[in-house]
């Protein structure tokens, strides 16, 4: 099924294999995130990093997920993994953002319904797009909390808006419908354990989305 231009974007996250990155490009996912944050159960070494950036086409956009990491650490796995994004999902300052944006990389900023930064924060960052999520949970994400996907659509903003939070196959299509995103990003929705992806529901993820069509174009971001 081909993408229009109001379809949603598609974001995977969380891939620790090689195979299962692979698996999820060639069923048409747009991004695909590796985390790295040591106490995530999807934390991958630099080394796995490289090799599954590496491996993915060109057409498949690379996103480093890191939460409260510096500056130089950042842009040290950056360079690494080649990796074309970044997604800052902590208390990251605007000084941050600022000055990755420098560095012509596509910036993600996450904000959250129930915990700081919240939603209507957008204004305080120089972001390429806003990740909204839940914000519930022990982990800065990944743990499959739905939540109200309609303040997604409320959020007035230049920067895309990418919808996360409790998304899967069966409730993709409601998901879109009310938050109205320029995309969408799954992790532990399409998967058979931590880290591991099922790749049978990640084409039902991805099917669904492509069944969507917004009432305006979407704003690129990968």
């Amino acid at each position: 099924m081909t993408k229009i231009q109001n379809t949603p974007q598609i974001k995977i996250c969380g891939l620790t294999k090689i195979d299962e990155a692979l698996g999820c490009a060639s069923l048409g996912a747009d991004a695909i995130g590796l985390v790295f944050y040591p106490k995530s159960p999807r934390n991958v070494t630099m080394q796995m990093g490289r090799e599954i950036s590496r491996t993915l086409p060109p057409k498949v956009t690379t996103v480093g997920v890191f939460v409260d990491e510096t500056f130089l650490n950042i842009m040290k796995i950056v360079e690494f993994c080649g990796l074309k994004a970044v997604q800052l999902h902590g208390n990251e300052s605007c000084e941050l953002v600022n000055r990755l944006q420098k560095e012509k990389i596509i910036v993600i900023k996450a904000l959250f319904a129930n915990k700081k930064p919240f939603l209507a924060d957008t204004a305080d960052y120089n972001a390429s797009a806003y990740l909204v999520e839940c914000g519930k949970g022990i982990l800065p994400g990944g743990n499959a909390k739905t939540w109200n996907w309609e303040k997604a659509s409320r959020l007035k903003t230049k920067c895309p808006i990418i919808l996360a939070g409790g998304l899967a196959p069966e409730n993709a299509v409601k998901a879109v419908a009310a938050g109205l995103p320029d995309a969408v990003d799954i992790s532990s929705g399409v998967e058979s354990s931590p880290g591991r992806k099922d790749l049978k529901k990640a084409d039902s993820f991805i099917k669904a989305i492509l069944q969507c069509s917004l009432p305006e174009p979407i704003r690129k971001i990968f």
